[in-house]
C-alpha cells in the first residue's frame, strides 16, 4: 500500500497542537488528541452546537457563532416570558445576568459583553420602550426608545444600536438610532413590517422579510445612515427568521412562509441579490441569530412540536476550516 510520502512527496507533521495559522492542503496528526487533520476550503453547510440550558421563542441575540448572546424569550408548556440570559462559547451556553425587565419579542445588537437589547412586549400592546445595556455580566437601564413596539429588527453596536420597524398595535416603518445613551428618529422604510430580520450596522444596514399585516414578505431594504432603498428580494418571502452578517454579506435562515411551513432555507445576500444556500438541520421558526454571512450562530426558536433550545452553526462556502480524516 502506498504512504502519504510516497503519494505526495513530503510527510506528515506530528504536532502536540494544531497548528495557530495552517494554510489550505495542509495536513498533521496532533499526537494529543490522537486525531489526524486536515485544511480546506469548507462548502455551506449547517452543523449542530451545544442546546440551550432553556429552550425559548422570541428572544434578543448579539454577538458571534464563538460568542453568543440570547435574552428574554417566550417559554412553553404554561411557562410564560423569561429575563434569562445565555451566553455561548462555541461549544457550550451558559447563564449570564437575567434582563432587569422580562419580556418576550424584543430585539438585540452588539456583542456578548457589550450588548443591547430593547423593546418587546410582556402581555399589553402597544409592548414596551425599555432599553438595557450588557456588560458581560449584568444588564443595566439605558435610554428608552422613543415608539413602543415588538417584533422588531436591531442592528450595530451597544453605542450605534439601530431599530428597526416593529409592531404597536399596527406594523410600523420608523428607524430609531442609539447613540449609547438616548434614541433619536432615523428614516423610514418603504414597507412597514413587523417580524423581520435586520444586520449591519448603524449607517450600513439591511432589513429583510418580515409581515405586513397581510402578506409574508421577501423585500429587503438598505440603509445608509438616513435613508432606506429597495434592494433584492429574497427567494423564500417569510416571517420570524433569523439574520446575520452586513448589508452586502447577509445571512436570512429559518423563519415562517405560511401554514404550516416552517421555513429551514437559507439565503446569503450580495448587497444586490439572494441566493438560497443549504437548509437548516432543524426547521423553525421564532428564533435569533448573530455572527456574519460566512461564521453564523442560529439558536432558539419553535419547532412543531414546541420551543427550541436547538443551536446550529452555519459555515459559508470559501471559508478555509480544519476537518478531522475519519476511516472510510
Amino acid at each position: 500500500m502506498s504512504t502519504y510520502y510516497q503519494i505526495f512527496g513530503g510527510k506528515v507533521n506530528v504536532v502536540s497542537a494544531d497548528p495557530s495559522n495552517p494554510i489550505e492542503g495542509q495536513i498533521w496528526y496532533n499526537t494529543t488528541s490522537e486525531i489526524l487533520k486536515y485544511r480546506a476550503v469548507s462548502t455551506d453547510a449547517w452543523a449542530s452546537g451545544g442546546n440551550m440550558a432553556t429552550g425559548r421563542r422570541f428572544m434578543a441575540g448579539a454577538g458571534t457563532q464563538t460568542a453568543g448572546l440570547g435574552a428574554g424569550g417566550y417559554l412553553d408548556n404554561g411557562g410564560g416570558n423569561t429575563n434569562a440570559t445565555e451566553e455561548y462559547n462555541g461549544t457550550s451556553w451558559t447563564a449570564g445576568g437575567n434582563l432587569g425587565t422580562t419580556r418576550r419579542e424584543l430585539a438585540g445588537a452588539g456583542t456578548q459583553t457589550t450588548a443591547l437589547a430593547f423593546g418587546g412586549i410582556v402581555s399589553a400592546v402597544p409592548g414596551l420602550t425599555a432599553t438595557e445595556e450588557y456588560d458581560g455580566t449584568s444588564w443595566t437601564a439605558g435610554g428608552n426608545l422613543g415608539t413602543a413596539r415588538y417584533d422588531l429588527a436591531g442592528a450595530g453596536t451597544q453605542t450605534t444600536g439601530l431599530a428597526i420597524a416593529g409592531l404597536t398595535t399596527v406594523a410600523v416603518n420608523n428607524t430609531e438610532e442609539y447613540n449609547g445613551t438616548a434614541w433619536s428618529a432615523g428614516g423610514s422604510l418603504t414597507t412597514a413590517r413587523y417580524q423581520l430580520a435586520g444586520a449591519g450596522t448603524q449607517t450600513v444596514a439591511a432589513a429583510f422579510g418580515g409581515f405586513t399585516g397581510t402578506v409574508r414578505t421577501g423585500a429587503t431594504e438598505e440603509y445608509d445612515g438616513s435613508t432606506w432603498t429597495a434592494g433584492g428580494t429574497m427567494n423564500v418571502a417569510r416571517s420570524n427568521l433569523g439574520g446575520a452578517g452586513t448589508q452586502t454579506a447577509a445571512l436570512a435562515f429559518g423563519g415562517y412562509s405560511g401554514p404550516p411551513a416552517y421555513a429551514g432555507e437559507t439565503e446569503e445576500y450580495n448587497g444586490t441579490s439572494w441566493t438560497i444556500s443549504t437548509k437548516m438541520n432543524t426547521l423553525r421558526a421564532y428564533l435569533a441569530g448573530c455572527g456574519t454571512q460566512t461564521a453564523a450562530l442560529a439558536f432558539g426558536g419553535f419547532e412543531t412540536i414546541g420551543a427550541s433550545g436547538a443551536t446550529e452553526e452555519y459555515t459559508g462556502g470559501g471559508v478555509s476550516v480544519t476537518r478531522t480524516v475519519t476511516a472510510s
